[in-house]
């Protein structure tokens, strides 16, 4: 049969698709492993994540937590930083910290061939780090480096200031973080929260192909490591929203722009609308803030819009770097686009854009067994399971312009948007 190359593949739309869940395995003090087998791969991934206690630290420690995960490779009883990383760089092993606002912890990629070779010291990180006070020197002198290089870049500074004016500045999500919290990293404080506040309330993912002996060989080594029960309540400040922003820089020819509001977690109703909403304004390279900003007048390279999410707290926000003579023409251009799509219905051709787009990244999302982990580890987090992507995709391939125009009335309608501009 000859083929028309001049024509696209034509797009089918799935009725649904299988996710088949992880296997839960109960190891002690009651924590739970996932594993999700990978047939013909042999490669294992292990990660091991904890409750933060961030929050219960005063603002002034609050890079404690960053400093001590990044430095449990920097040494241990029996090996040297260097012999670590000759270890895991001869076995073909990556080891990387894992930090958010929520959650903390480690994550072990390696082969199937090493591994078991390699687990026995990873696991030592998780009771044996020694935190050479050489090694915290350099870091930390790295990190005041790297704060200033940041606090100069437009883009990071407004993105900084965006969470400040959300929360306020003295709450732990609008932090503002300065080389003053480095200063406030020692060694004494590093081991302290290693002992005493690291692996709260610790789950475990895995992903490989491995037998009912090599998991239970697994379970073994994992429930030795140690463990810490939440004990300790906090309560987060009010927060104290500031509307305007502006940070001025002379000379400058770039402005960073993001205007934004508070937003719905993922099991609100309207997410998946919202998120719909979100990507036909600016989720996507064919957004509307992208025609518009980017491909009609050139202000921009590149313009976005998000649902993010920090700690147990959720946000919108839109993000732009742009010319800036022309700034004031990109505020009044983003209101407009916004008030557009909240009171004019989508069109169909439109609408059917965003649609296969929309269910073709979630698909490719769901592409490997380690794609398959970490989706859902993101929905675990947030006290839901794979139910959340079929309802996704039921949503996808029915919502209506009617949809799109609920949410533009109910979030956006008349919301006091929040707007900071930098450079």
């Amino acid at each position: 049969m000859d083929l028309d190359r001049s024509k696209a593949p034509e797009f089918i739309v799935p009725a649904d698709f299988e996710l088949p869940s992880p296997q839960t395995r109960h190891l002690s003090e009651n924590r739970k492993l996932y594993y999700i087998p990978t047939p013909g791969l042999d490669a294992v991934k292990l990660e091991v994540l904890g409750s933060s206690q961030r929050l219960t630290l005063v603002p002034e420690k609050s890079l404690i937590p960053s400093f001590t995960l990044q430095m449990l490779t920097e040494g241990t009883q029996d090996l040297s930083e260097s012999q670590l990383s000759e270890f895991f760089d001869f076995h073909a092993t990556e080891v990387h910290p894992m930090v958010t606002y929520s959650h903390e912890g480690l994550s072990l990629l390696t082969t199937k061939k090493h591994f078991f070779e390699v687990l026995p010291v990873f696991c030592s990180l998780f009771d044996q780090a020694v935190f050479p006070e050489e090694s915290l020197e350099k870091r930390k002198s790295q990190r005041k480096l790297s704060i200033k290089l940041e606090r100069e870049k437009s883009a990071s500074r407004a993105s900084g200031l965006f969470r400040k004016a959300l929360f306020g500045e003295s709450h732990p999500y609008g932090l503002e973080i300065t080389e003053a919290h480095v200063d406030q990293v020692d060694q004494k404080s590093l081991l302290d929260y290693y002992r005493n506040q690291l692996w709260v309330d610790s789950e475990f993912f895995l992903c490989g192909n491995l037998t009912s002996a090599e998991l239970g060989q697994i379970e073994e080594s994992l429930n030795h490591l140690p463990f810490q029960k939440e004990n300790r309540s906090y309560s987060l400040p009010t927060v104290s929203t500031t509307f305007s922003i502006s940070e001025d820089r002379d000379g400058a020819l770039q402005s960073s722009i993001r205007i934004g509001h508070w937003s719905i977690a993922k099991d609100h109703p309207d997410f998946l609308a919202l998120s719909v909403f979100n990507t036909i304004l600016g989720g996507y390279f064919g957004s509307r803030l992208i025609k518009n900003i980017r491909e009609d007048k050139g202000h921009t390279y590149g313009i976005f819009s998000s649902l993010a999410e920090i700690g147990s707290v959720n946000y919108w926000v839109i993000g732009a770097d742009v010319q800036k003579a022309h700034r004031e023409i990109v505020i009044e251009e983003i209101y407009k686009e916004i008030n557009i799509l909240a009171t004019e219905p989508v069109s169909q051709d439109e609408l059917e854009v965003v649609r296969n787009y929309l269910i073709g990244q979630m698909i490719s999302r769901f592409s490997s067994s380690f794609d398959l982990m970490d989706r859902f580890r993101a929905v675990h987090q947030s006290g839901l399971d794979f139910d959340f992507y079929r309802k996704k995709l039921a949503f996808l391939r029915t919502f209506t312009p009617e949809d799109i125009l609920g949410i533009g009335e109910k979030y956006f309608s008349s919301p006091r948007y929040i707007e900071v501009v930098v450079g």
